[in-house]
């Protein structure tokens, strides 16, 4: 009798963990990424990291921890919001730990798959890699990749996610920024007034002052934000007064090639209306200061990109009041509230 009692007890404990380590154990739920109609090619190869819905948890879950950062209270949230397409809406340029600020405005995260190279200087070749960068900056989050994994270690949440996410169930920096990508590929930014537009759909039209707009900045502006990503990700000196406080030198920094000197990576026109302040350094608060900036107020600081050069010997792209009113006006249609309200991007409650 005791033996039958000892034998029921030991199936039920065996069950019970069982179970327990089946909630845990590493059954990836596939999760297909869907390239819109309109975009290019996705460059992120999805064969090393695939995208699953427990990967994409875990790396929700990292993106919103504070614990990433050396106080523990700096998240990747902090500087990227979703109602402002993931900017640090309100800051010319970033915050960090202990009131450190940086000297580059927060870029938005919004298609990073499509995307080859990362920063306004191209720091980062690869969307696994960026994260590292702003992690282990003193001036943003000052914390190192070997501390952060610690933290995550005696994590018992953590320790079921990384089990759930990956098949080593190992939590290291590997996993932990294959984690944060697939999170950040499914940012996909696609569903604006203009993409229904353009992809026919829902009989979306643009009003007049939308399609004049469209028209200017298709003959003024493609060259340098193109395709529907509305960049051609190359690195331009577009001419604007060195700010003498930042002395930020571009992409000269990455290569100390003097033909990057004030270089930066052409933004992504997406979600514009949302993303001000505008430039690397934050310095413009408007769509129309923007637009001004580029009439009439650009300046030779040594490394202009020849397109901007006009027939006069000035620099800059001309335009009427009406061209720069029409083409907010379509710049306004790039803004894409399904992303901006998409719940599987919110923070946790």
């Amino acid at each position: 009798m005791n033996k039958l009692i000892i034998l029921c007890i030991a199936i039920t404990i065996w069950s019970c963990s069982k179970n327990t380590d089946f909630d845990e154990i590493y059954q990836p739920i596939p999760v297909t990424v869907e390239v819109p109609a309109n975009f290019p090619e996705m460059t992120y190869n999805l064969d090393n990291n695939p995208v699953t819905e427990d990967g994409i948890a875990l790396g929700k879950k990292l993106f919103f921890d504070g614990r990433l950062s050396a106080n523990n209270s700096i998240p990747c949230a902090f500087c990227h919001e979703q109602a402002f397409a993931f900017t640090h809406h309100g800051h010319t340029v970033s915050h960090g730990v202990d009131g450190n600020v940086g000297k580059r405005n927060a870029q938005p995260i919004q298609n990073m798959a499509f995307q080859r190279e990362f920063m306004w200087d191209g720091a980062s070749s690869h969307l696994d890699l960026q994260p590292i960068i702003p992690i282990t900056s003193d001036l943003e989050m000052g914390e190192t990749l070997s501390n952060v994994i610690q933290k995550l270690q005696t994590d018992n949440e953590y320790k079921k996610l990384f089990r759930r996410a990956f098949e080593d169930g190992n939590i290291n920096s590997e996993n932990m920024l294959k984690a944060l990508s697939q999170f950040m590929i499914v940012m996909i930014s696609s569903n604006s007034k203009y993409d229904k537009y353009v992809r026919q759909e829902d009989n979306v039209t643009l009003t007049a002052i939308e399609q004049d707009g469209l028209n200017t900045f298709t003959a003024k502006c493609t060259s340098c934000h193109a395709t529907d990503l509305f960049t051609d990700e190359s690195y331009r000196n577009n001419g604007l007064p060195v700010n003498p406080q930042l002395n930020d030198l571009g992409r000269f920094d990455i290569l100390e090639n003097p033909d990057d000197l004030y270089k930066f990576k052409v933004p992504s026109l997406r979600n514009i209306e949302v993303t001000y302040p505008y430039m690397h350094d934050g310095r413009f608060s408007t769509l129309e200061a923007v637009l001004n900036f580029y009439n009439q107020g650009m300046v030779d600081n040594g490394n202009v990109d020849p397109s901007l050069l006009r027939t006069d010997g000035s620099y800059g792209i001309s335009l009427t009041a009406y061209e720069k009113t029409s083409i907010i006006a379509f710049l306004k249609t790039l803004t894409d509230y399904e992303f901006l309200n998409d719940e599987r991007f919110a923070e946790y409650e």
